[in-house]
């Protein structure tokens, strides 16, 4: 039987304000990285929710994504190491850019989420080698040349959330 070759379906919101944008220092296997609020998409859910969850999980504050920046690919390749097998991964990833509403009260950042940081454009591109992944600074520069794609581009069909 031959195994089926799946990329990673992910989200990312890109939330810019007042010339700076939203990043999140992470804990990884690599070590402190910075990434958009961003994750997997889950089970049963749209692209544009799953940014909002992710967005949430990773800020405590809501987002209403209210354009696709873009659609990426990218490959990464992590050695094996101690108790973990060679991972070679393939991520898909959906970016967004919307509105930040306010922090929930009570809610924590998720787990593995250090703190959240506002940078400028410049201090994106300067702190490149600590990225979690060269989409970070590919999404921020369409999003600042203008790249926005309608909403309605994506359709999710009822039977997702069956």
């Amino acid at each position: 039987m031959t195994t089926r070759w799946k990329p990673s379906a992910t989200v990312a919101a890109i939330i810019e304000q007042n010339g700076q944008f939203l990043l999140v220092e992470e804990h990884t296997p690599e070590g402190l990285r910075l990434n958009n609020p961003a994750g997997h998409l889950d089970a049963g859910e749209s692209l544009v929710d799953g940014c909002a969850r992710e967005a949430l999980e990773e800020t405590t504050c809501t987002f209403k994504p209210n354009a696709l920046v873009g659609v990426y690919m990218s490959r990464f390749f992590r050695p094996a190491r101690e108790g973990f097998e060679a991972e070679d991964i393939t991520y898909l990833r959906f970016a967004f850019c919307g509105e930040l509403g306010d922090v929930k009260v009570g809610r924590q950042l998720d787990t593995g989420i250090v703190r959240t940081l506002w940078m400028t454009p410049d201090e994106v591109r300067a702190s490149a080698p600590r990225h979690r992944s060269p989409l970070v600074l590919r999404c921020m520069e369409d999003y600042l040349a203008g790249q926005r794609f309608p909403l309605d581009l994506i359709h999710t069909d009822a039977s997702v959330s069956l």
